[in-house]
């Protein structure tokens, strides 16, 4: 494997002689982290984007598809870590492409629900396996072992951040 110094290697030793006394060890996983997620999704977001859908959306839409029921806005906010008012826009902009509806819900009328059309349904499950199809490819360069071992770290690292799952 390849053991050229990656970006966050080359800039821990640049802060270290700017300040030699700071330990920059936490750059080795978050700054990892950070980075490969913005590789991952510029990669990741032109495949979407042969879909006519960016990230946001992609998720929203993957919320409501694995749901298998409508949703309300705030649901969706949870589910996407988003919040209100961009939720509220990707509803309008996904309703008026006709990809979702919104129903008010029939024991609250002051709650919608948002639920995938037919054409959504469509979109987002095209969509959702050339994803897939693209993360496969992305993540081939690795060793299987290596997969596995990143898999149960980063899963060790999201309970750490986000505390024990609510679900």
């Amino acid at each position: 494997m390849d053991r050229t110094p990656d970006l966050i290697a080359v800039a821990r030793d640049q802060w270290r002689a700017v300040h030699p006394d700071t330990d920059t060890s936490s750059m080795d996983v978050v700054g990892r982290v950070l980075r490969a997620a913005a590789v991952l999704r510029r990669r990741l977001d032109a495949v979407l984007a042969d879909d006519g859908l960016n990230r946001a959306e992609f998720d929203l839409l993957c919320a409501l598809r694995r749901s298998g029921a409508a949703l309300t806005a705030g649901q969706l906010n949870e589910q996407t870590l988003s919040s209100g008012a961009a939720t509220t826009k990707r509803l309008h902009h996904l309703a008026e492409r006709g990809l979702l509806r919104r129903t008010v819900d029939e024991h609250d009328k002051r709650v919608a629900r948002v639920q995938l059309t037919e054409l959504g349904r469509e979109v987002i499950d095209r969509a959702f396996h050339r994803n897939l199809a693209a993360e496969r490819r992305l993540l081939d360069a690795l060793p299987e072992a290596r997969e596995d071992e990143l898999t149960r770290g980063l899963a060790d690292l999201l309970r750490a951040l986000e505390g024990p799952s609510s679900g």
